[in-house]
């Protein structure tokens, strides 16, 4: 007579350790936001992994990476973390839904260190019980694989089930630094710029076509400084060492820097990505609807060459 297949049973409490850990991917960072000690979340997740008789996670000195069947089960859980907040939303208000926990947002390095970081003690003012960690990377990150919460980009990503929306716009300038204009001359037209030193990426390492703007103006004939950062160049334009094209909201930093010929300038769209599963939880709800509401407060200060004050905080 065959055997019955065993039913698998799992302590559904043991999910919660799961989640954090895929958020986290760390035991003593998901103990932190548990309140518990870190061996305690070891072993939940080692419950789960047993009752499920998987492996939810690949362990490595780097950290905690998903398998294949831990993200399938990431899928689950936060639907069933969804449902919960459902509840507090439908039965007692969604103003006391839970809107806490951490929120993984990833840019490319200068629009997060230099425009998303200043808008942070804003919105920690706005959610305090939501914690915000910002990954800068010049990698492209997978969202189907959810490396992180939520993605800043100037390119439209493309993904399974990503839901996608362009929020706004920012616009690139040549700007050099009052010392360089004083020593080299303010050129008057593009022909000037032949005889100027200019700063840029280097040519083989750039990922995204989209950061070859100032190929959109002019292919300099002296380049003097190249660097796969723009946080870099930005410091190279501002001690100057030559003519950079930056964008606004990076040359906004230094008063300095002052715009060089503005009527010539690039264009790229801000693009706000999400996984489709991570929309209904209160805690992206926040961070995507304040993000939204920033860049629209901060039109002037993102398409302007001169350096206009940032729009007011929003919530």
């Amino acid at each position: 007579m065959a055997k019955a297949a065993r039913t698998l049973r799992y302590n559904w409490d043991d999910v919660i350790f799961f989640l954090e850990v895929a958020r986290t991917r760390n035991l003593v960072r998901a103990g932190q936001k548990l309140k518990v000690d870190h061996t305690t979340v070891s072993r939940r997740v080692r419950e789960l992994e047993r009752s499920l008789n998987t492996t939810l996670f690949k362990r490595s000195k780097s950290g905690f990476a998903l398998t294949e069947a831990g993200l399938r089960l990431l899928q689950f859980a936060e639907g069933m973390e969804n449902n919960a907040n459902a509840i507090i939303e439908t039965v007692v208000g969604s103003e006391k839904a839970d809107a806490a926990g951490a929120v993984r947002i990833a840019a490319m390095e200068g629009i997060g260190s230099m425009y998303l970081t200043t808008c942070m003690a804003a919105f920690s003012k706005a959610w305090p019980s939501i914690q915000v960690e910002l990954i800068t990377d010049t990698r492209l990150l997978d969202m189907t694989r959810r490396e992180a919460d939520v993605f800043i980009s100037f390119f439209r990503p493309k993904g399974r089930r990503l839901s996608i929306k362009k929020i706004g716009e920012f616009r690139i300038f040549l700007y050099a630094s009052s010392a360089y204009l004083q020593r080299a001359g303010r050129p008057s037209d593009l022909k000037d710029l032949d005889n100027h030193d200019f700063i840029d990426f280097i040519d083989e390492h750039i990922q995204l076509k989209e950061n070859r703007w100032l190929s959109d103006i002019l292919r300099p004939a002296h380049v003097v400084f190249r660097s796969t950062s723009l946080v870099s160049q930005y410091v190279a334009a501002s001690n100057g060492l030559g003519i950079a094209m930056l964008p606004s909201y990076v040359a906004a930093h230094n008063n300095d820097l002052c715009p060089v010929l503005p009527s010539y300038f690039s264009v790229r769209d801000i693009w706000l990505s999400v996984h489709e599963d991570l929309l209904h939880i209160a805690r992206i709800k926040a961070v995507m609807g304040f993000l939204e509401k920033r860049v629209a407060a901060d039109v002037d200060y993102l398409m302007s060459a001169t350096h206009h004050a940032k729009g007011k905080a929003v919530g």
